[in-house]
């Protein structure tokens, strides 16, 4: 399901835009797909649904269009943003919040076409390149690069990123393991490690760059190192 937003405070626009992403939709054959409409960036703040693509006007009430950006990238958003403006000099204020796109009214059917297939092409890249955790009503996007290792304790998976930070849901390590790619390796019944980080393996244990170890059970110290050397070669090292 890819999840749309349209956010303007002007109602001609808002049906103009809905009406484009559904005209696009219906002539790709997609049919998983939704469109939410907002009249100012408050509501849009404010709603439980993370979107997976977001237009923005950026001339609204406050908190205008950038100003909501802002804070949506503030929190952790990873929406794609697409400004929607006739105020083409604002271009500049969109590399701060990190904006996907920039389409200038009124609409250019060709340019917006374009933009939606770079859009979902972006989609498809992330959704092989991220794992999507369900925490209770919630979830949170993890992307594969950022994780270390995987653990499990009890009934939880435990992800342990680059930045030091740990994210835990309920699940099972076999679980995880059926989600990642070749990256990753099972080196211990309760401990699944990302290639990109081992920087080796000794006494039973694997070496990870923040001064860390994980365990790697004996039977497994061979094909680790077997699956790490052929990491390299494919990244060539």
């Amino acid at each position: 399901m890819i999840k749309f937003a349209v956010c303007d405070d002007e109602p001609l626009m808002v049906r103009a835009l809905a009406a484009h992403i559904e005209n696009y939709m219906k002539e790709k054959q997609m049919t998983a797909y939704s469109v939410t409409c907002f009249s100012h960036g408050q509501p849009l703040l404010e709603a439980d649904d993370g979107f997976d693509v977001i237009f923005l006007d950026i001339c609204m009430e406050q908190p205008d269009g950038m100003e909501t950006a802002r804070q949506l990238r503030r929190r952790g958003d990873r929406s794609l943003l697409i400004f929607v403006t006739v105020l083409e000099e604002c271009v500049f204020d969109a590399f701060q919040v990190e904006a996907y796109d920039f389409l200038l009214k009124p609409l250019d059917s060709t340019r917006f076409q374009q933009t939606m297939d770079r859009a979902l092409k972006r989609l498809d890249q992330r959704a092989a390149r991220d794992i999507v955790i369900r925490r209770g009503t919630g979830c949170e996007v993890v992307p594969l690069d950022r994780i270390v290792y995987g653990e499990v304790l009890g009934r939880k998976v435990y992800l342990h990123k680059n930045d030091g930070t740990v994210v835990d849901y309920y699940s099972r390590l076999e679980d995880l393991e059926r989600r990642v790619d070749g990256r990753f390796f099972k080196c211990h019944r309760s401990y699944l490690v990302n290639l990109d980080y081992v920087r080796g393996c000794q006494d039973g244990q694997v070496m990870l760059p923040r001064g860390e170890a994980i365990p790697v059970s004996r039977l497994r110290e061979r094909a680790l190192a077997q699956a790490l050397l052929h990491h390299m070669r494919e990244r060539g090292h």
